[in-house]
């Protein structure tokens, strides 16, 4: 989630040379480095304008520097440069850009301890920060920390963040109390929180909560958008409606909503689940057609959908063209392609296929081995699935009781 730079609130002029010097340091400066490159001089010049050094902070928060940017505070301290919560707003936000969650927190800490008022600017940071590490508890109490300690409003970014941070962590009930909660607060909860409390509700496998979450979005001013309708196919190929996530996609471009990679893939892989084959292809070679590049998951996607069909023949064809697309198949392609085969009754194209894995750099598992032999077993191929079996033991692979 993006924050507003600190610096945007007073108007500075850029920080200049110092940023750049600092940045040319590269991963292994020193305390010692930071500390030449600012120099007597540049701290005097904050005593007299601490002003100034939010410039500076700001550019590090840009750059996702936050440990140069926590460095500067230390040394803005102990220079006797008076230090507020502009700058360590910057220095939070350059640890939300950095993902430093702890280095986040223990400014905050800092604060306190030095009775620098935090404003809705730093904590939103450190909200963010704790969304980005999936530290979804410490979000929450950075969020109750505004409004019963420090007496700050909560704002809808605050909000937004930590409903992210709720669905990163699998805790889809908190996600959705806070997205509710959010009116009490008079807060309008926008499309950015809908989005992540339907993400939340499809990790979860909570589809009829995310389709109900979305159907609300019409009520908002913008809607839904990409995001929402793919998120709430994701969470509906998880729950094996296909119907629902075909009806979703074709409402997606009348509804003047933009259809992407994510949204395809979830339905592909949801045709496939619901048996309809047909559906999955004609979905996939139409992407192009919607300047969509099919990637590797909505093949594997088509050819699972080939595989529970029976249709081994489609399913080689769809393994030869993701190497005519310039992609690389990978394990899962092959075993859903070995799979096809087998259940066809094609256990030489099986073993061509197994074959071919070690050749392209895939090593082959337990599935594959597994597929391949129950493809020699349904043929009445004893002596192969003896040797495939004597050959997986050699591998150490799990055999299934076939």
């Amino acid at each position: 989630m993006s924050l507003r730079p600190a610096c945007d609130r007073i108007p500075l002029r850029p920080a200049g040379p110092k940023v750049d010097l600092l940045q040319v340091l590269g991963p292994a400066r020193t305390v010692e480095d930071i500390r030449q490159v600012l120099g007597d001089t540049e701290l005097g010049r904050w005593r007299k304008n601490p002003k100034l050094a939010t410039s500076l902070l700001s550019s590090l928060a840009k750059s996702a520097l936050a440990d140069v940017a926590s460095q500067v505070l230390s040394f803005m301290r102990t220079g006797n440069v008076d230090v507020d919560s502009f700058h360590f707003s910057a220095a939070i936000s350059a640890c939300a850009r950095g993902g430093q969650w702890q280095l986040a927190l223990s400014l905050v800490e800092q604060m306190s301890l030095m009775r620098v008022a935090a404003d809705a600017v730093s904590c939103n940071a450190a909200i963010s920060v704790c969304e980005k590490g999936g530290h979804w508890a410490l979000a929450l109490g950075v969020l109750h920390l505004m409004s019963q300690v420090l007496c700050l409003t909560q704002t809808g970014v605050s909000c937004n963040a930590a409903i992210s941070a709720a669905q990163k962590g699998g805790q889809w009930p908190l996600a959705l109390h806070l997205l509710r909660h959010m009116p009490a607060m008079r807060l309008a909860a926008d499309e950015i929180g809908h989005n992540a409390a339907i993400s939340a509700c499809s990790t979860s496998g909570q589809w009829r909560l995310a389709v109900s979450i979305l159907w609300r979005m019409f009520d908002l001013e913008t809607g839904p958008d990409t995001v929402s309708y793919s998120a709430a196919i994701s969470a509906i190929e998880k729950g094996g409606n296909w119907r629902l996530a075909h009806s979703l996609l074709t409402q997606m471009p009348e509804a003047r909503v933009l259809v992407d990679k994510i949204a395809c893939s979830a339905a592909i892989s949801s045709f496939s689940k619901g048996g309809q084959w047909q559906l999955a292809l004609e979905l996939l070679h139409n992407m192009p057609a919607m300047s969509i590049r099919p990637d590797v998951i909505c093949y594997n996607a088509a050819i699972s959908a080939c595989e529970k069909a029976g249709k081994w023949n489609l399913a080689l064809v769809l393994l030869q063209e993701i190497v005519s697309s310039q992609l690389k198949p990978n394990r899962i392609s092959y075993n859903a392609a070995i799979s096809a085969c087998g259940k066809g009754g094609q256990w030489t194209l099986a073993l061509g296929v197994l074959r071919r894995m070690p050749e392209v750099k895939v090593a082959p598992d337990e599935i594959s081995c597994n597929a391949a032999i129950s493809a020699c077993e349904k043929a009445g191929q004893w002596r192969v699935a003896v040797y495939l079996l004597r050959g997986m033991c050699e591998a150490r692979l799990a055999v299934s009781g076939i």
